[in-house]
């Protein structure tokens, strides 16, 4: 999917998320321009009053794209996408899979977005199982975790492909030159771990910048670029890390407006902990990537801001510049094909 030049298309749920089409209409205005157009899904009638409420008229760079429904959060996903195939989630990325986007993104149902994707892009061939991506910081940088939810279980089978697409990901669209891989477990020893994960380790220690078991505390210490483990496991530890870092926030702003010394303190770390602040921010990373579709799919927070939204866009699009569906297909197809 060579692109002639670097102008992308995302395709952006504007129903989906607390605050629709508020807070996806701001991320669309923010985001978009000259080089990255946006498509607005969903009531076009709800989203151009936005649109020009915010900018005052609809930019060049944003079309919008009607869709009669939406899918609410209390409905199952895979039956609400099949059932409402008209929904702004749904036709967002039907966009996609038609070649009119790049990528896909939706703050709204996790469940229906899986879905969706799964069903209008299809899988890049040779996918076992698609996965999703989060990036998460580390004090080396930013650290690949997958799967993040896409799938409860995983089989030893699986995890060499979640190596391979979260390394492509870390360095097409985090620029990483040469990713290391670790598998999750609770010991760095060889041998660790349930069988699943066992197995796992001997089918990832041939694969390229495999560095054997990380544990839990080792994801925010950055020993490796690229975290694989089952989604099961990888959503508890994100939901754990992001519980974490609201917890330390919380209980720092607490102690230093405590007292008059301490809100003294305060005013002269304040740019030094607005800095920790937007580092440890999930809306900085734009949001949740399901990886192994033929496009890029986005999952950002239900109650995501439009910086955060215009972050998940920006980050698609780059992953879209780097053509990185293509290098998935292009290393699935490298594995399957005969030795010489």
């Amino acid at each position: 999917m060579g692109r002639e030049s670097n102008r992308v298309a995302v395709a952006l749920d504007a129903m989906g998320g607390d605050a629709a089409p508020l807070e996806p209409v701001r991320g669309a205005l923010l985001a978009s321009g000259p080089e990255l157009s946006v498509l607005l899904v969903g009531d076009a009638a709800q989203i151009e009053a936005e649109v020009v409420r915010q900018a005052g008229s609809v930019p060049a760079s944003i079309e919008i794209v009607p869709a009669a429904e939406r899918i609410a959060s209390e409905e199952e996903g895979a039956r609400a996408v099949r059932a409402k195939p008209d929904s702004s989630v749904a036709l967002a990325c039907r966009l996609v899979g038609e070649g009119r986007a790049q990528a896909a993104v939706s703050a709204g149902h996790t469940g229906a977005m899986l879905a969706a994707a799964t069903l209008y892009m299809r899988r890049v061939p040779g996918v076992i199982r698609p996965a999703i991506a989060v990036v998460i910081p580390s004090v080396r940088g930013q650290v690949v975790l997958l799967d993040a939810g896409a799938s409860a279980e995983a089989r030893p089978e699986h995890y060499p492909q979640y190596a391979m697409m979260g390394r492509l990901f870390a360095q097409d669209v985090l620029g990483i030159p040469e990713p290391r891989v670790g598998l999750l477990s609770i010991g760095e020893e060889e041998g660790r771990g349930n069988e699943t994960v066992q197995a796992a380790y001997a089918l990832l220690r041939d694969t390229p910048g495999f560095v054997g078991n990380v544990e839990g505390r080792d994801i925010n210490r950055g020993l490796s670029d690229v975290v694989v483990t089952d989604g099961f496991t990888g959503n508890v530890v994100l939901k754990a890390l992001e519980g974490a870092a609201w917890y330390l926030m919380t209980e720092m702003r607490s102690a230093v407006t405590r007292t008059l010394p301490g809100r003294v303190g305060a005013l002269l770390v304040r740019p030094s902990l607005r800095r920790m602040r937007q580092h440890v921010d999930p809306e900085n990373y734009g949001g949740a990537y399901l990886l192994g579709v033929r496009g890029l799919a986005v999952i950002g927070h239900g109650n995501s801001s439009g910086e955060g939204i215009a972050n998940a866009v920006r980050l698609a699009a780059q992953g879209a510049r780097g053509d990185l569906v293509t290098h998935f297909a292009a290393a699935l197809g490298a594995e399957r094909a005969p030795s010489a």
